[in-house]
């Protein structure tokens, strides 16, 4: 696993999940997360025009730490490195997806929501995976039994993150980051309101 990355991700600790309907508002947007203070996006690979918003993303502000969400096939994962991302995430672990994404050197933080996951990531030599879906799961309770038995594993939870909980998981110090869809809205995105 890349550490600079990982170093990057702890450094901003608050990633936005966001789904783009429209690769137009991709730039308008990132611009608007910089400006906020908050320069990260995890674009998700739930929309046809996922690469493309990643791409105009990447290329209009390539200091701005993007990656893709949602990757479930390898093709995605070549899609996603094509397109200028800089990690990966799932929301479960693929064995084969995930050692794919791996074999071409790029952070992934496959979904991991209970042991076994985590042993099968552990087995693929990550040191940081996705708590998926984190609130519907057990939230940080469960995430802090889980986390006792595995050392150095860190996590960043994403499902049911916001703005009521979120200090609560930062707390945590196996935690880098949380991801959440909160402060960025579908609607806000659709009605171009990027203030």
């Amino acid at each position: 696993m890349n550490n600079d990355m990982i170093k990057e991700l702890y450094s901003i600790g608050l990633i936005p999940v966001i789904k783009i309907e429209n690769a137009d508002d991709a730039v308008p947007l990132a611009k608007a997360l910089i400006d906020g203070g908050l320069p990260a996006a995890e674009i998700t690979f739930r929309t046809k025009c996922a690469a493309e918003a990643i791409k105009n993303i990447t290329e209009a502000y390539p200091e701005m730490l993007v990656g893709a969400g949602t990757v479930l096939t390898t093709e995605q994962v070549d899609a996603a490195i094509a397109a200028g991302s800089k990690f990966l995430v799932s929301p479960g672990l693929n064995p084969k997806v995930t050692a794919y994404a791996l074999s071409k050197g790029i952070p992934m933080l496959p979904g991991c929501s209970n042991p076994s996951d985590i042993e099968a990531a552990l087995e693929l030599g990550l040191s940081t995976v996705k708590f998926f879906p984190a609130e519907a799961a057990g939230g940080l309770k469960m995430l802090k039994a889980m986390a006792a038995p595995y050392g150095q594993l860190t996590f960043m939870p994403t499902g049911g993150i916001n703005a009521d909980n979120l200090l609560d998981y930062l707390k945590f110090n196996k935690i880098v980051a949380c991801g959440g869809s909160f402060m960025v809205k579908d609607e806000l995105v659709k009605e171009k309101k990027w203030d």
